[in-house]
């Protein structure tokens, strides 16, 4: 498929109500968006295949729902550290953040580094990226060692004063998700929301009691990774 034919069989797939429900529902509410649902972007994904190339070209369209085509299509390792770098200058919502961190980012050479670095951002969706990164990189590589994961503690630490709502639930987030990698880890993260509880900002006690009570459930599903470690 072509450019031009993806675009048109993209917007063919949009509607004004679906923008207008995910705006309501989801929070996702920006102007250059068509309104396409998540399931529908994904079979067209299927149905063009890997291709990096059309993907970068969907990108630089402008357009919200083909640059979340783009994060389904592209292969990790043909995307450079520049593109990486320009293109969450672009994020303008929660969705888009997390369909590149969770379907692409996850997977680059780069994304250890890339999750530390933008963490240091100021934007709220390009700092969310980096701690998006570090909640789902474990998905990404099973096999990652402890050493990979406790780098992020400190600077979960560091940035849990951050009171935007979409940089707090994603340090929440990696924290819990970190925190559920093997039981090692989760003593560890368990002593890091500790920590954070000491900060007694709003957004540092709702981060750190939130997650606690999940890691400290009698329900927490641990998942025993990297698996040749735990599960022997």
């Amino acid at each position: 498929m072509q450019i031009n034919e993806i675009l048109t069989e993209l917007k063919s797939l949009s509607n004004p109500e679906i923008k207008a429900f995910k705006a309501k529902k989801f929070g996702i509410d920006c102007d250059n968006s068509w309104g396409v649902y998540q399931k529908d972007i994904a079979s067209l994904a299927k149905k063009i295949g890997k291709n990096t190339n059309i993907g970068i070209q969907l990108f630089e369209t402008g357009n919200y729902d083909a640059q979340l085509l783009c994060a389904k299509i592209c292969r990790p390792k043909e995307i450079t550290e520049i593109q990486m770098d320009e293109w969450i200058t672009h994020f303008n919502t929660w969705e888009i953040c997390d369909s590149f961190c969770m379907q692409l980012f996850k997977f680059h050479p780069l994304a250890i580094q890339k999750a530390i670095d933008w963490s240091k951002r100021k934007r709220e969706f390009e700092k969310r990226a980096g701690f998006v990164l570090m909640a789902t990189y474990g998905f990404a590589d099973k096999k990652a060692g402890n050493e990979v994961f406790k780098q992020f503690f400190p600077i979960l630490i560091k940035h849990a004063n951050d009171d935007r709502i979409y940089v707090k639930k994603a340090i929440n987030w990696a924290l819990r998700q970190i925190g559920k990698r093997n039981v090692d880890l989760q003593k560890k993260a368990i002593a890091t929301a500790n920590e954070i509880l000491k900060q007694n900002s709003r957004s540092a006690l709702w981060i750190a009691k939130d997650a606690l009570k999940e890691l400290e459930g009698e329900k927490v599903n641990i998942l025993d990774y990297p698996r040749s470690i735990y599960r022997k």
